[in-house]
């Protein structure tokens, strides 16, 4: 299926699998499994070296869950995407994939307990600091950012609050 061919909306439905040429199945299958057999030795040497791709266990790839993230890759114009179980663990692994230990994140004040926790209490035993501002004062933000910055977090919709932060004009 092209991609450049369909509508946003038939993205929505069908981005991302293709019928089935067995059973004419327009659904896609849910996998119920966490392991998968390799051909061979090589084969299963090839996938753990990430020479082929492939289906190692279901943590790390399942066909159920590909389709997914290639359906919203589809849908955000973008080459892949990562489905994970939460959004606790969405913003774990993106913070995690850009910030080391000595790198900061400047933050919102008002963020879900959650959130604010992982900022304020684990990241630092990674040696991952954040500076916390007044997120009705976007000023405090950029007096926030330094060299060692590498992301800006906010919530679109604050919770609990329901606060709204400007984002085109943090942006700026």
């Amino acid at each position: 299926m092209s991609n450049k061919e369909l509508g946003f909306e038939t993205l929505q439905l069908h981005a991302g699998q293709e019928v089935d040429s067995v059973t004419n199945s327009r659904a896609v299958p849910i996998y119920q499994t966490t392991s998968y057999v390799f051909n061979n030795t090589e084969h299963a040497a090839d996938l753990f070296a990430l020479k082929e791709m492939g289906n190692i266990y279901t943590r790390m790839m399942n066909p159920t869950s590909d389709v997914l993230e290639k359906r919203i890759a589809s849908l955000d114009g973008g080459v892949a995407a990562l489905a994970v179980a939460s959004g606790s663990s969405a913003i774990t692994y993106a913070i995690m994939n850009i910030a080391n230990a000595g790198d900061e994140i400047v933050a919102a004040s008002t963020l879900y307990g959650g959130t604010f926790n992982l900022f304020a209490i684990t990241l630092p035993k990674y040696g991952i600091t954040t500076k916390f501002v007044n997120p009705d004062n976007l000023n405090e933000f950029e007096e926030a950012i330094n060299d060692k910055t590498k992301a800006i977090y906010v919530e679109t919709i604050g919770n609990p609050l329901v606060n709204i932060i400007d984002i085109e004009e943090l942006a700026k």
